[in-house]
């Protein structure tokens, strides 16, 4: 292991207090050591990284100004929360984020008490930090909240709601607006205009900073001239921005917008602001990937571009010695666009993630008919509903983590109605280092019990073609879903030929006498390998690739509790209500009592992050753990 050395400045800051004693003039040095800091680790261990670097200085400025952890800091989504970690206890165990047993990639309320509110989707820190400082009044304590939150999270629909409340409830908030223009890709909609219009505005920003002096010189007179500056305030930015400015028609005093790499200038802000009371918008202008030049031109590739060359910024690659079978949102994005050449009615649909989840590609070729429609779940949902309500077939690619948040409109808006919508749920089951927050552990369960739905699961990248191509038929008029995990698939040669696959039939892969095991998506993989492992051992495994969670093959089914006295069901997802539990309703309305049952997938408890393999291993659903279960099951069988 590398050590990384920290600068002569930040060696010595364990802890915001260490921050606070040193003077203002040396704080620039503390943010250069810090920026250095991150970069070095991120080069060599990997991680997020444009996001960090953005908010450097303001990171530094927040805990030399606020008395942290009494005073609350709450950051949305944590991509930017590395400066924060590092000033905060974890400078040392740093090198160990986003590794198996090492610190979360996200803020983590188990991990530090300066991490006041887990996070890892986005659009929550306004909410939070809004009941934060709502329980602080009824409390009567007396401390400061702050929520960081991006432009791009902004746009998620939880947001404009806490922003609204907030108006309404007057708590003592502060709501820093990170404005860089970028989520993970580029933002966009009316809102990233409407911030641009304030930032672009010369003659606003020209008269700015004597509207600030002039309220920061009346406030130390009383009330009666702080009110007075209060309009002065609000005329002077409704007159600059030729509207009303529109955090302030919310009830929200806004300031800004101001340079947010300017660490001396944020330290007096963040000084004034404390004095001023009520919700504050405090609008922040930054650069995602500040001080790495490569970041601040490719904002998107170095968001978390693994490791690489800190000095001529070549991302490191690992050589393959042969050819790599594809991720499998590659496969989606490539497939879609095959099947749009040949089927006019397809649209794709993402909310933020065209890179994520690999619609790029269409929006590149087909820009016509391929939405980007910003950080909303529920919003990307109900607008696939009214394309399919036109006649058109949306495929619409959400990450499964993320899905939950539309869970209302997936029932109420295309369930409901029978609309002819294809949700493509990505990372779907361990989805890695990112850890408990994003991986897509409950949509088998989530999706299974909604009428109208079919819930499948592709085993390689050939039966997610065959899948897309079935749900897009004209003949299939209904929602399903097909759910398939993150990184690479199996097959070198994927790009097969179209087939359609009868809706809710399963395929054997293998006969045998001793033992079923029934899998469901790629984790048949790992029940193959299993099998393999078992014959060598001598003992025959029967294996279908059930391909459908809903509905369930019920002729498979009938055949494998007649003929087999023990089954295995294996999935990457939740045990709970999920595929197993399926397989299990069918044995007991069947009277198939007879039957030994085991079903391996992600037991009831939350999984923090690792490498996939290191958690399918954990959680007892690899080729090792399916080997030992079935091992086990069959001694029984031998010594009965």
């Amino acid at each position: 292991m590398m050590k990384i050395e920290p600068g002569p400045l930040l060696k010595d800051i364990q802890y915001p207090t260490d921050l606070r004693k040193l003077g203002k003039d040396q704080l620039f040095q503390v943010c250069k050591e810090l920026r250095e800091y991150i970069i070095d680790t991120v080069s060599i261990y990997g991680g997020h990284f444009g996001a960090s670097l953005g908010v450097v200085e303001m990171t530094v400025a927040l805990h030399y100004v606020y008395n942290t952890p009494d005073d609350q800091l709450v950051w949305d989504v944590g991509h930017q929360a590395y400066g924060h970690k590092i000033l905060t206890g974890r400078r040392d165990q740093f090198h160990t984020n986003r590794v198996y047993k090492g610190l979360s990639g996200f803020p983590k309320r188990s991990e530090s008490p300066y991490d006041t509110f887990g996070v890892g989707h986005s659009s929550t820190s306004v909410s939070a930090a809004l009941g934060m400082a709502m329980a602080n009044d009824y409390l009567d304590k007396d401390r400061q909240h702050i929520a960081v939150i991006g432009d791009g999270a902004l746009t998620g629909g939880i947001a404009f709601e806490a922003l609204n409340n907030a108006g309404w409830f007057k708590p003592n908030v502060l709501i820093i607006l990170n404005d860089n223009c970028m989520s993970i890709d580029p933002n966009v909609g009316g809102l990233k205009e409407y911030l641009t219009d304030i930032t672009t505005s010369p003659t606003y920003n020209k008269v700015r900073d004597e509207v600030w002096n002039l309220l920061g010189g009346l406030s130390k007179y009383g009330k009666s001239a702080q009110e007075v500056a209060s309009k002065v305030e609000a005329s002077m930015k409704g007159v600059l921005n030729k509207q009303s400015n529109f955090f302030e028609s919310l009830g929200l005093r806004y300031f800004g917008p101001v340079d947010g790499h300017d660490v001396n200038k944020m330290v007096e802000i963040f000084k004034d602001l404390k004095n001023i009371p009520g919700p504050k918008l405090l609008h922040c202008v930054t650069t995602k990937g500040k001080g790495y030049l490569q970041a601040e031109k490719d904002q998107t590739k170095w968001h978390a571009p693994g490791l690489f060359d800190k000095i001529t910024g070549e991302i490191k690659k690992k050589t393959p010695t042969q050819a790599q079978p594809p991720k499998y949102q590659d496969v989606f994005g490539k497939s879609i666009i095959e099947l749009a050449e040949k089927n006019e009615k397809i649209v794709g649909i993402t909310p933020a993630m065209p890179s994520g989840c690999s619609l790029k590609y269409m929006i590149a070729e087909m820009p016509t008919r391929a939405y980007d429609v910003g950080i909303c779940e529920q919003h990307a949902v109900t607008f696939a509903a009214g394309l399919a309500t036109q006649g058109l077939t949306p495929f619409c690619n959400i990450y499964s983590s993320f899905m939950q948040r539309a869970y209302d409109q997936v029932i109420h808006d295309v369930a409901l109605q029978n609309l002819h919508v294809i949700f493509c749920l990505d990372r779907a089951g361990f989805a890695g280092a990112d850890g408990a927050t994003h991986h897509g552990a409950y949509d088998i369960a989530y999706m299974r019990c909604v009428p109208n739905l079919v819930v499948a699961a592709p085993m390689n990248e050939s039966e997610l073609r065959n899948m897309m191509y079935t749900f897009q038929m004209d003949k299939n008029q209904f929602p399903s879903v097909i759910r398939y995990p993150r990184g690479q698939g199996v097959m070198t040669e994927w790009q097969t030929p179209f087939e359609e696959i009868q809706i809710g039939t399963g395929r054997c892969l293998r006969d045998g006498d001793d033992i079923a095991i029934l899998s469901l998506g790629h984790a048949g993989n790992f029940a193959a390998e299993a099998c393999a492992l078992l014959s060598a051992e001598g003992i025959e495994a029967t294996h279908y690739d059930m391909r459908f969670a809903k509905p369930l093959d019920e002729q498979i089914l009938h055949d494998v509790f007649i003929n087999h006295k023990y089954v295995i069901t294996v999935e990457d997802g939740a045990i709970v209500g999920g595929f197993g539990t399926g397989v299990g309703e069918f044995m007991m309305d069947n009277n198939y009592l007879s039957t030994s049952l085991k079903r391996l997938g992600i037991e009831d408890r939350f999984f923090d992050h690792g490498t996939q393999k290191q958690l399918w291993a954990e959680a007892g659903f690899d080729a090792k753990g399916i080997f030992n279960t079935a091992l086990e099951l069959v001694k029984k069988k031998v010594e009965a």
